[in-house]
């Protein structure tokens, strides 16, 4: 596995942890439709949670993780959100986006930036 791949699916084992530890129930990990994926689909009560999760290395070149959720990706993360609803029965579902920011230390630990109802 490349060193980016790594560093992504570290970003999005943590995130999972992270959120399951603070009460949510974890109902998907990178659900897959032909759009697309969604990295996390969770439920924070009665609310499904989509989770987008971002890794990076310090001073990325690319700006912050939580930076890199750009216009583009937010309206393709409403589509694929659509579609799990519409395939899961569950259209009429409170929902809402959240995005984790990863950022790798240079003793190989995460930092993580939770930021609920980011969309």
């Amino acid at each position: 596995m490349d060193r980016r791949r790594e560093t992504g699916r570290r970003g999005e084992e943590a995130a999972a942890h992270y959120l399951a530890a603070r009460g949510f129930r974890i109902l998907h990990r990178n659900w897959r439709c032909r759009m697309g994926e969604l990295d996390i689909v969770a439920e924070d009560g009665e609310t499904i949670v989509f989770v987008e999760v971002r890794t990076r290395a310090p001073g990325s070149r690319f700006g912050t993780a939580a930076e890199s959720v750009d216009t583009r990706k937010r309206r393709r993360l409403a589509a694929l959100a659509q579609a799990y609803l519409a395939m899961n029965g569950r259209r009429h579902a409170p929902i809402r986006f959240d995005v984790i920011a990863c950022t790798t230390r240079s003793d190989g630990t995460l930092d993580i930036d939770h930021i609920p109802g980011a969309m």
